[in-house]
């Protein structure tokens, strides 16, 4: 079976591109201490569980080949971060400062995030799987082979995002926002949205039938015609 996608997701439609994800293992792991951690740091093949970050400053460090597992990121500072062929499990974050930071080849594993602020940020090869996300601020960002599978998201911000090869599979999502975005063979099916807003921006994504009937009243609405 082809990787990209996995049993139970939907099968590529012809001329749509699935995302090429590739799965990090990091091994070889030496176990550090969150006091260990800091700004501006390079942290190689390190393992870090169970740590309270809360109020850290993490800007500009360099997370590579690592495992994270059950973090605690209240108001931790990640600005301009980059996290590198890793694994990041469990973390909790009521508000996960983040912008302008690099995912590159990143599995993530059930978060628990409130307002996640990635905006301006760089996703490739990244699969978020399961987990509640209140606000997921992309804006700006540039995705590049992106899976988000089984997850709610409140509302996510794709305003003025270059997407491509990204598939949002069987997530529960209330307000997608796609104002200004460039997207190529982005997949929304099987996935729900109570309201899309931007809907120029969807050009480049595919939906399935059940989901051009549910969108027919904000299309109709955008073109001004009256359904009665």
């Amino acid at each position: 079976m082809d990787r990209r996608y996995r049993s139970g997701m939907a099968k590529p439609k012809k001329g749509l591109e699935a995302p090429r994800v590739d799965e990090p293992d990091p091994q070889d792991l030496t176990e550090i201490a969150a006091e260990e951690l800091g700004s501006r740091e390079s942290h190689d093949a390190r393992h870090v569980a169970s740590a309270d970050l809360s109020e850290y400053d993490l800007e500009g460090s360099t997370f590579s080949e690592c495992l994270l597992e059950g973090l605690t990121l209240g108001s931790t500072r990640l600005r301009g971060s980059r996290f590198i062929e890793s694994v990041v499990t469990d973390s909790f974050a009521p508000e996960l400062s983040a912008a302008r930071t690099t995912w590159r080849t990143i599995r993530i594993d059930r978060p628990r995030w409130g307002s996640a602020e990635l905006f301006d940020a760089s996703l490739e090869s990244v699969r978020i799987s399961g987990g509640k996300i209140d606000f997921l601020n992309l804006r700006g960002s540039v995705l590049t082979d992106v899976v988000i599978e089984g997850c709610s998201i409140g509302e996510l911000d794709l305003g003025q995002v270059r997407a491509t090869r990204v598939a949002l599979v069987d997530c529960r999502i209330g307000t997608l926002d796609v104002s200004g975005a460039s997207l190529s063979s982005v997949d929304l099916r099987s996935s729900t949205f109570d309201r899309i807003d931007g809907l120029d921006g969807l050009r480049g994504a595919i939906i399935d039938d059940s989901q051009l009937s549910l969108l027919a009243e904000l299309f109709a609405a955008q073109l001004g015609v009256i359904v009665e």
